[in-house]
């Protein structure tokens, strides 16, 4: 080797000592920089005002007409199960679906009730299901759950699992079951970019696991990011004023998307 291609070799390797180390500075700046972004826009959103359960909703309610056998649909899970961010029960989603399903010519007469708790992860999911078993049994239950494990970061397999046992306990008592997954969570006004992305893949991934999750314990699953994610992601409209939680037109275009399986789940389930 010539003392210049020696030469020219050395220069080289400096070179590519020097870049390395920008880059390795510029990805480390970048992570530090993301990090403490992030934080900050978690420390935001953690300490904004959110909606609030209304405590003069009531959580029980018959309604429809008489003269069909009633259908007992109970709700469990989060605060979208209490309709948290409405103030009327015709606007919460079990108002909406159960508004919708005493409609046309083979509309049911449905008591309603809720045992959800805002703020509930998969791991409440155990006591919320001795609750709604207490009495008579319900014929449907309809499961929300999964945002809090997902901004929580929890493992998608844990939640899952919590989720199976509890729709594996409401099966073996001779309830139907449907599970509306971990909404699109990319579509909240409430977290700031980037930690909103952040936190709508970690809701992919929750939504993921419950799928297989419910189906093994033979729930029957509606994916409520795919389903309605686009609509409100394109509506603002569809949030509450706390830029979080569904408002009306929110909780509507969630009652559409869940009405085929609750009702399919409505016609299996034998009036007692």
């Amino acid at each position: 080797m010539s003392e210049r291609q020696r030469a020219n070799r050395d220069l080289a390797t400096r070179l590519a000592g020097r870049l390395g180390r920008a880059a390795l500075l510029t990805l480390v700046a970048g992570t530090v920089g993301g990090a403490a972004v992030l934080a900050g826009e978690a420390f935001v959103a953690r300490h904004r005002r959110y909606a609030e359960p209304e405590l003069g909703l009531a959580l029980r309610a018959t309604i429809g007409r008489n003269g069909a056998p009633p259908l007992r649909l109970v709700l469990l899970g989060d605060s979208s199960a209490l309709g948290v961010g409405v103030d009327r029960l015709d606007d919460t989603i079990g108002g909406q679906l159960a508004n919708l399903l005493t409609e046309g010519p083979t509309g049911r007469l449905v008591h309603l009730s809720s045992v959800g708790v805002s703020g509930s992860r998969s791991t409440d999911l155990a006591t919320q299901v001795a609750r709604a078993l207490l009495g008579r049994r319900p014929d449907v239950a309809l499961i929300l759950i999964g945002a809090n494990d997902a901004t929580g970061l929890r493992r998608p397999a844990d939640a899952a699992a919590y989720l199976a046992a509890a729709v594996h306990r409401l099966r073996e008592a001779g309830v139907e079951v449907v599970v509306g997954t971990c909404p699109d969570l990319g579509a909240v006004r409430a977290i700031a970019p980037p930690l909103r992305q952040v936190v709508g893949w970690s809701g992919r991934r929750i939504a993921r696991a419950q799928t297989a999750a419910v189906l093994d314990a033979g729930g029957t699953v509606v994916d409520l990011a795919t389903e309605t994610g686009p609509v409100f992601r394109a509506d603002a409209g569809t949030l509450c004023h706390d830029g979080y939680h569904p408002s009306a037109d929110g909780y509507r275009v969630w009652a559409h998307a869940l009405l085929p399986a609750v009702a399919a789940a409505a016609a299996v389930a034998s009036p007692h």
